[in-house]
């Protein structure tokens, strides 16, 4: 069963239930293995949740036209490119960690003092905390895989949102 041949609505729920399991292992990780996420890691997962439900809106309506297809899969790639901007500066603090203070104010903190949009801008300056790197697999730590995460899906749902109705020129 090759995924690429799968239709809309069925590319689009399998990119919603990637996203559940993403979010579901980022809890497993917080409340099992006790692994504390920064701000940074909560703006990654407000982005998961974003694209999933996208995901899961699209895939239910599931547009009979190309027009319909391509705008869920633009909007879905939005949500992808808004998590890759936060993951990517998240991998960027991680491998250049020197000169960031080494701690900083938590997220309920911020978002008091700013609204959540100052506390997103907040965010992307970046504390020491978010240079830590508690958890690794295969060599890359979990912004690193996010980041990964966000760019497939993201390619992902423009795929499903711009092949031809039949992809005759994909079957080969």
């Amino acid at each position: 069963m090759n995924p690429f041949r799968w239709s809309f609505r069925a590319q689009f729920l399998l990119g919603f239930a990637a996203c559940v399991g993403l979010l579901g292992y980022a809890l497993y990780v917080q409340f099992q293995l006790g692994i504390e996420p920064c701000a940074f890691c909560i703006f990654q997962r407000i982005c998961f949740a974003a694209l999933g439900l996208v995901f899961l809106a699209g895939g239910l309506l599931a547009p009979k036209g190309a027009g319909g297809r391509r705008a869920w899969g633009v909007l879905a790639f939005v949500a992808a490119a808004v998590g890759m901007a936060y993951a990517g500066r998240h991998v960027w603090v991680q491998l250049n960690p020197p000169g960031l203070p080494t701690c900083g104010p938590g997220l309920n903190y911020i978002v008091e003092q700013y609204s959540w949009l100052g506390a997103a801008r907040k965010v992307l300056q970046a504390t020491g905390d978010c240079s830590n790197i508690d958890w690794q697999f295969l060599g890359l730590s979990m912004p690193m895989w996010a980041l990964a995460w966000f760019i497939a899906l993201g390619l992902g749902a423009l795929y499903a949102g711009f092949k031809g109705r039949h992809a005759r020129w994909f079957h080969g």
